[in-house]
């Protein structure tokens, strides 16, 4: 059995004003705090308990209310370049029917949706003349999100070599060292050390010398 909704959750939306009349309309603005996970995990989403401004249009028709929204919030996230902290403006649109469950001929309920219908699975109900707002928001922002959310479309990214922010020095680079001149820079430098060894009297031949004048 479904739980009843709680007409004091700010995300429930009441409709008895509509009377069930096809044709009547509804506006309703409203701002609520944001819930947990609002948007998508560990990426971008409204931090809980943000502002998020809501603004319907309830519109009565014969199997339902049909609900039309946009809701707008400041979300919060990481630069999939840079991974600088980055805030974006989100206005999420949506439209969703909630239907009136099964009646009688008084129009009194007879039966609640089933849980597990397939038929079910994704419409939404009235349930004694509310609605939960709350999935149908959910969805809306996390398809309005970025997937790869960025802090400017400019942005320069990490440097794939040392990790710097190649915002603050555009300018930032590595002397790349071709590999087939490696070996050869290894030799002289090599060369160059025995030459050094030579001239402060370290090297072989300085201890060879340095044997024969013992001798």
């Amino acid at each position: 059995m479904n739980r009843r909704l709680d007409h004091r959750n700010p995300l429930v939306f009441d409709t008895r004003d509509l009377g069930r009349r096809a044709g009547a309309m509804q506006k309703v603005s409203r701002t609520v705090d944001a819930p947990a996970d609002l948007g998508l995990a560990g990426v971008i989403g409204v931090p809980e308990g943000a502002p998020v401004q809501i603004g319907l249009r309830l519109e009565s028709v014969m199997e339902g209310v049909l609900v039309t929204g946009i809701s707008r919030a400041t979300v919060t996230g990481e630069c999939v370049r840079c991974l600088e902290p980055l805030e974006l403006e989100l206005n999420a649109r949506f439209q969703e029917l909630f239907s009136y469950p099964d009646a009688d001929g008084r129009g009194r309920p007879v039966a609640e949706p089933a849980d597990d219908a397939e038929e079910d699975e994704d419409r939404y109900y009235v349930e004694d003349d509310l609605f939960d707002l709350e999935p149908v928001l959910r969805d809306a922002v996390v398809l309005a999100l970025p997937s790869q959310p960025v802090c400017r479309e400019a942005c320069l990214g990490l440097c794939s070599t040392c990790g710097a922010n190649l915002n603050e020095d555009p300018d930032h680079h590595h002397d790349a060292v071709d590999i087939r001149w490696a070996a050869l820079q290894g030799l002289v430098a090599s060369d160059q050390a025995d030459e050094k060894d030579n001239m402060s009297g370290d090297g072989p031949e300085s201890a060879r010398a340095a044997e024969k004048q013992e001798k």
